[in-house]
């Protein structure tokens, strides 16, 4: 049986994988703003500070993964507050538990937003972990024909984090694999709203073409995030592996792999 911490628990996502891990058998400690296991709104310094504390009491002090999940899509700064240094903060300050494993894992859930149109500036921001321009900036994007770029640029700079920071010494040197997902169009509650017509689907699958299977239910996500989490991943690391029904293939096309340096 393994620990794992699962933030964002209490719907979508979070859910599926909590409930998928239950279901083999761990231990799963739940994170959520509200009606989960520890209630903590990652948006918040406080918040995310007392998150250790809480987890190190309901884990007795070690936990086997981390898989931060929690998110959010809203035309304000919030979202870059949860998106990235929420899932930020959650890795880095729940580390040192996760050190004490002997098969210690992580993951987060970025998105196929990630590569989509992003403000520069913001991610910029982010990757600096500069809170109070990321926040300020944000809030210059919240216009209708702008707003999307504040989800799209924080998936971008947690991607980007998680790429830079997987192969660093307190990770991949010390034996921890760090990586993430980038889901397509999944049938969650945030996007329930854009699924609800035909129209609203058809101009959601136009930016994000799924032609394998159509959008997916969160449960196979929750199986990449529990492969990735699970004491077989000996070796895959720094990866967004995207969940996307073929999105990147046919947007990206083959020549990702053309040599860059």
């Amino acid at each position: 049986m393994r620990t794992h911490v699962v933030t964002g628990a209490a719907s979508g996502i979070g859910k599926a994988t909590a409930e998928l891990l239950r279901s083999q058998g761990h231990k799963v400690i739940g994170v959520d703003l509200r009606g989960s296991d520890i209630d903590v709104d990652l948006a918040t310094v406080e918040g995310r500070n007392s998150l250790a504390e809480k987890v190190a009491d309901a884990s007795g002090g070690v936990i086997d993964s981390i898989i931060a999940v929690a998110g959010v899509a809203l035309p304000s700064s919030t979202t870059v507050k949860v998106n990235y240094f929420g899932a930020v903060a959650t890795l880095e300050n729940l580390r040192p538990l996760l050190a004490k494993s002997s098969a210690p894992r992580a993951a987060v859930v970025a998105s196929f937003a990630a590569l989509q149109a992003n403000d520069a500036d913001l991610v910029s921001h982010l990757l600096a972990g500069d809170e109070e321009a990321a926040v300020a900036r944000a809030d210059e994007l919240v216009k209708p024909e702008q707003a999307g770029l504040i989800y799209a640029s924080s998936k971008r700079a947690i991607a980007e984090w998680v790429r830079t920071t997987a192969i660093t010494d307190e990770w991949a040197a010390a034996g921890i694999p760090l990586n993430g997902v980038g889901p397509g169009v999944i049938l969650t509650p945030m996007t329930a709203p854009m699924m609800e017509t035909e129209e609203g689907r058809a101009a959601l699958l136009q930016v994000v073409p799924m032609p394998l299977n159509g959008p997916a239910q969160p449960e196979k996500v929750a199986e990449v995030l529990a492969f990735l989490t699970d004491e077989a991943n000996t070796h895959i690391t720094a990866q967004i592996i995207f969940i996307d029904g073929g999105a990147d293939g046919i947007l990206r096309g083959p020549h990702i792999f053309d040599p860059a340096w």
